[in-house]
């Protein structure tokens, strides 16, 4: 006799569990801590066979004889129920694994190694936002170019061009990553060339490089009538041409005096690798200048607010725009333009010496990269040759 929903519900619990049979198969298994789960017997290759089809409540009657009518369709079309499902979760857990959130994540994680932290959050921060929450759990070889554009066009809308840009590069990376790993056959992103909007021009970072206009910018950085901190930051900066960033958060703890070497550790470096930078004698007379002020503290150059922390990152470009130094004649990343530009061309530095120095990516001869200490003799010269040759032209100018 069927079952019908009121058997159902008052079916309770007994000492030992017992089966209720509706029909084609079905039956409630009653557990004797109450629970009821329903189950769906067949035969197949002339052997008995057990299915579980869920639980009552949350499978009711009508709904367990639904999935019952499922599982004899395929039989009536030779596919085992059971062995039917083990292949769909099977093929289920293997498109997780291959997920493109998985697989962007494990290339993430392998390139934040050779990544800065800030690197590393900003590309999380643009798949988190603008891909995963529509492609994360999809398997990374079933993405389409139109569903990846559909994704970057919604940047375009909101104005977004130039991370629209940057998010399709970083994507490609990612599906290269997974063709190489044998998680997909091509990568979709190389289709999209040309389909986003134009990228817009990169603003030039401004830089002095005429010795009349170095001269005068000079005379007003230690004119500077403010904060005597940012002062020697503003004297410092030129001397070192370190990016904006390695000033600001420099430490006390990485100053050598007796050697006269600032030594910057790996995890705050662009590249993530250690810098040396020579400092000249007029570079250390800055930090003798500055050292009673802060040299208690962890930063050379701390925030006005609290010791703990250091200078914001406005701090030297405000003071310059006080001084009337307009944005379109000098930046805080200008002196390392200022600096390579003029040893190179008129100081006639080799090359190598000044990347190395602007803690680029320089290789020997064999494709290794350079250490930290690599011609530092002749890197301590030029580094004092520079700070010579910034004092002439405050001088003369």
């Amino acid at each position: 006799m069927a079952l019908t929903d009121t058997a159902v519900r008052r079916a309770v619990a007994k000492k030992k569990s017992y089966k209720m049979y509706d029909s084609g198969g079905l039956f409630l298994l009653v557990m004797p801590n109450g629970g009821k789960w329903w189950r769906f017997k067949y035969r197949y290759n002339n052997k008995e066979k057990l299915l579980s089809l869920g639980t009552y409540p949350d499978i009711t009657l009508k709904a367990a004889r639904d999935r019952r009518d499922l599982e004899r369709r395929k039989l009536a079309d030779k596919i085992d129920p059971a062995i039917n499902r083990k292949a769909v979760k099977a093929a289920w857990v293997d498109s997780q694994a291959n997920s493109f959130d998985v697989v962007a994540r494990e290339w993430i994680d392998k390139q934040s190694a050779v990544w800065s932290p800030s690197n590393t959050n900003k590309i999380k921060r643009h798949l988190e936002l603008n891909i995963f929450p529509w492609l994360g759990q999809r398997p990374i070889a079933d993405i389409t170019p139109p569903e990846l554009l559909a994704n970057l066009r919604r940047m375009e809308v909101r104005g977004a061009v130039g991370a629209a840009h940057r998010v399709l590069q970083t994507c490609g990376q990612i599906f290269r990553y997974a063709v190489a790993t044998g998680r997909a056959t091509r990568d979709p992103a190389s289709d999209l060339r040309g389909a986003l909007q134009a990228m817009p021009k990169e603003k030039h970072r401004a830089a002095v490089t005429d010795p009349e206009a170095i001269g005068s910018l000079l005379r007003a950085l230690h004119s500077y009538h403010g904060s005597i901190i940012i002062r020697c930051a503003l004297r410092f900066a030129p001397l070192t041409f370190v990016r904006p960033g390695e000033l600001r958060k420099a430490e006390w703890k990485e100053i050598n005096f007796d050697k006269a070497e600032w030594n910057i550790p790996a995890e705050r470096m662009k590249m993530r690798e250690p810098h040396l930078v020579p400092l000249s004698q007029q570079a250390v007379e800055v930090l003798r200048e500055l050292y009673p002020m802060t040299g208690r503290g962890e930063f050379l150059f701390p925030s006005p607010r609290s010791i703990k922390r250091p200078m914001s990152d406005n701090a030297v470009l405000s003071a310059m725009r006080r001084m009337g130094i307009p944005k379109d004649e000098m930046t805080g990343h200008g002196f390392r333009a200022m600096a390579r530009t003029v040893l190179d061309e008129v100081l006639h530095v080799r090359p190598d010496y000044i990347e190395h120095q602007l803690a680029h990516a320089v290789r020997d001869p064999n494709g290794r990269a350079y250490n930290r200490t690599a011609h530092l003799d002749e890197r301590r010269k030029m580094m004092q040759q520079w700070a010579d040759y910034l004092d002439g032209l405050r001088q003369k100018f």
